[in-house]
């Protein structure tokens, strides 16, 4: 167990490099395992999360290290879908992603239910359901979903805009003779990348984008060399800190028409930020963040892509309290992440918790550090940018949790000026 201490109340400067999208990574390091042949990612973020997906797909068979400081090569020629590490798939939520591959690689596959943060009711069911119209037989046992046979192409209306479903029933159709086809599908820079990654492994995939994907089922994949995009979640991390300190900071590299919904966001809260490209060809802009001295209330609502992403209400609420005015933070998608502003609250905020997916937050006002704890990946990385609002020691229990998804956020902080450390 770690914690952060904090030491708040001042401006930040300086550049952030971003790191490789962890929503992105953790799917496509089950890709490689669709293919004999050895796949190469860079640009991989060292992260809690990245770590566990290799151990967990080594214990499948493959063989996966680290060939450089952010380059990962897996070589799967020989896998048992059965040899699974029950206790890391556990760990994981992400770990479903390995049904996919596995089922089209080998036609087996028992998959405990998997675990990761508690941000509400996420069941299985919309995996469950697109695998047995492409004829896979599942049972439930302990605990235990047992998958049988190779997906066939089929038609599938997923029920919801999942974004896990989507990747997973990609990957399964991929190896599938025939043409599948995914309605509803999610259309996160996450899911474009990795079709973007099997179609450089030789994978048939029409409609990238779109709600609507069409895949024609290739005899086999070959090896790949690819790198993971930015993370946009880190993007508006780092700029909702930017515009809650009041402070000018550089990020780089994003990819600009991934972040719309945010620059929206930034726009109305009276944050001023430029992005300008630097690299015409792979789509690389840099953002930078101008201090803003008057700051407005704001409505937001998560929404599947292009809309606002629900892993950033969290980060933009820290900026609500320090906007004149009311703002509204709306998340329709999961009922569980408003935890996090019981602790906003306890340094100061004027908020209210409307009902399990609306949070109102009066501003402006003054926070003051507290012994607070992250609840979830992306709450704990919010408890971070109110500490370095607030004025005083905050410290932060249960650092670690933030380890899954940020890449050495307080060495990367304190380049930019916090006083922040970690204690273990």
């Amino acid at each position: 167990m770690s914690k952060f201490v904090i030491q708040g109340g001042q401006r930040l400067g300086g550049e952030i490099r971003i790191s490789g999208m962890k929503n992105a990574v953790t799917a496509l390091l089950t890709a490689t395992l669709l293919t004999r042949e050895e796949c190469r990612l860079d640009n991989v973020p060292r992260i809690a999360d990245v770590e566990t997906m290799l151990t967990i797909i080594r214990s499948a068979g493959a063989k996966a290290q680290w060939v450089s400081d952010h380059e990962v090569a897996v070589e799967a020629k020989g896998i048992d879908s059965l040899k699974l590490n029950k206790h890391m798939v556990c760990a994981m939520r992400s770990s479903v992603l390995l049904a996919g591959p596995l089922l089209a690689r080998t036609g087996s596959l028992n998959l405990p239910e998997p675990g990761g943060c508690i941000i509400g009711n996420r069941p299985l069911d919309t995996h469950l359901v697109a695998f047995e119209a492409m004829g896979v037989k599942i049972e439930r046992s302990n605990g235990v979903y047992e998958l049988q046979g190779k997906p066939k192409a089929a038609e599938i209306v997923l029920p919801e805009f999942s974004v896990t479903a989507t990747e997973n029933v990609l990957m399964a159709a991929v190896l599938a003779p025939g043409k599948t086809v995914i309605k509803l599908a999610a259309a996160e820079p996450h899911v474009q990348d990795l079709c973007s990654m099997l179609k450089k492994m030789g994978a048939r995939i029409a409609g990238m984008g779109t709600h609507t994907l069409v895949i024609e089922g290739a005899q086999e994949l070959r090896g790949v060399k690819h790198t993971v995009i930015p993370d946009q979640i880190e993007v508006g991390t780092f700029a909702a800190l930017a515009g809650a300190t009041h402070s000018s900071l550089t990020l780089y590299p994003i990819v600009a028409e991934h972040l719309d919904s945010v620059f929206t966001a930034l726009k109305r809260a009276g944050v001023g930020y430029e992005s300008r490209i630097k690299n015409q060809e792979s789509r690389i802009s840099e953002l930078k963040i101008f201090p803003s001295s008057s700051l407005s209330g704001f409505k937001i609502q998560a929404l599947p892509y292009p809309g606002f992403p629900t892993d950033l209400q969290a980060p933009f609420a820290v900026l609500a309290t320090q906007c004149k005015g009311t703002s509204l933070i709306h998340d329709p998608l999961f009922e569980g992440r408003m935890g996090y502003v019981h602790e906003l609250i306890k340094m100061g905020a004027n908020a209210i918790i409307a009902d399990p997916h609306r949070v109102i937050i009066a501003g402006p006002t003054s926070l003051s550090g507290q012994e607070i704890k992250s609840l979830d990946l992306r709450a704990g990385a919010t408890l971070v940018i109110a500490g370095l609002v607030a004025e005083g020691e905050t410290i932060l229990h249960d650092a670690e949790v933030i380890d899954r998804g940020y890449e050495n956020l307080e060495v990367r902080l304190k380049a930019i000026g916090a006083e922040i450390k970690r204690v273990n």
